[in-house]
């Protein structure tokens, strides 16, 4: 079964509290919480106050990307602030394995987020220490952005590198993902679908992960 991480990067901030709840009507499961310190990425975002602020307003998991430089200095603090999974880049962090341990020692999910154009092979030793792989299958900084088509190999080769090992490592997908693609995700062995525009931008959050789990529930 797949599941439904809207991104709040997505959402009306005057209205975050409200927001949640309506994606919590639709059967969300996850809040996607995304991370950047214009300095990994062009964009700068959220951190951990506000991480905080919705910890108090929601019991869905949270799922931090960690979309900066240095996710070592920071990971177990988002682990402490509320977050139930941290994902941190293969291309960020030089002593990934450690980091991957201290979010696990700290009660939380480890995940490795991996680039559009980085290859797979970078993740191959870290691998067996990750609870899931966050797969960006748009350049990360910004929302609204186009599915990048060559992801659907890239993910087709993730699910055979984690099946051939015999591991129980999640697939997490982000990046341009709505109804009109989302099955052919979910065949392919996602599950975990991150959604920003696709959820809030049409201003019907509660709707739209409705169609999306309709949509992706044809493969299931």
């Amino acid at each position: 079964m797949f599941e439904i991480a809207p991104s709040i990067l997505s959402a009306d901030f005057t209205r975050l509290a409200e927001e949640i709840r309506a994606i919590e009507a639709g059967g969300a499961t996850i809040l996607h919480f995304d991370v950047m310190d214009g300095r990994f990425v062009p964009n700068i975002t959220v951190g951990l106050p506000v991480l905080k602020s919705v910890r108090k307003v929601t019991d869905l998991m949270i799922d931090a990307h960690l979309m900066i430089e240095e996710p070592s200095r920071y990971a177990v603090k988002f682990v402490e602030a509320g977050a139930n999974m941290v994902s941190v880049h293969v291309e960020a962090d030089v002593h990934l394995q450690r980091t991957l341990c201290v979010i696990r020692e700290a009660g939380g999910q480890a995940g490795i987020a991996i680039n559009p154009a980085t290859p797979l092979v970078s993740l191959e030793e870290a691998l067996p220490f990750a609870d899931f792989i966050l797969l960006m299958s748009v350049n990360p900084g910004f929302g609204g952005q186009k599915f990048i088509h060559t992801s659907v190999d890239k993910l087709r080769r993730l699910r055979q590198m984690i099946d051939d090992r015999g591991l129980n490592t999640r697939i997490e997908i982000d990046g341009g993902i709505d109804a009109s693609n989302i099955a052919e995700i979910v065949e392919l062995g996602a599950e975990i679908i991150v959604s920003g525009t696709g959820v809030f931008g049409k201003g019907k959050p509660t709707e739209a992960v409705r169609e999306l789990i309709d949509a992706g529930t044809v493969w299931v």
